[in-house]
């Protein structure tokens, strides 16, 4: 099996930029959106991960099969 550096290292940097997005357009906002996330239980924020992460392979699974 051929692993794809380039490939991983794209996606890891995609990554990054999307992560990065929040905090450089709505700083002022930040404090507050994760003060309301600290206040979650450990319940819903394992429930909102696994969603966000099911919906990323949902959506790699798309793009794959169209091509």
């Amino acid at each position: 099996m051929h692993f794809d550096w380039k490939l991983f290292l794209t996606a890891l940097g995609l990554a990054f930029i999307l992560e990065g997005l929040p905090y450089f357009l709505a700083a002022e906002k930040m404090p507050t959106v994760l003060r309301a996330l600290s206040e979650r239980r450990p319940r819903e924020l394992r429930t909102l991960g696994m969603t966000a992460m099911l919906a990323g392979l949902a959506l790699l699974f798309i793009l794959r099969a169209m091509g």
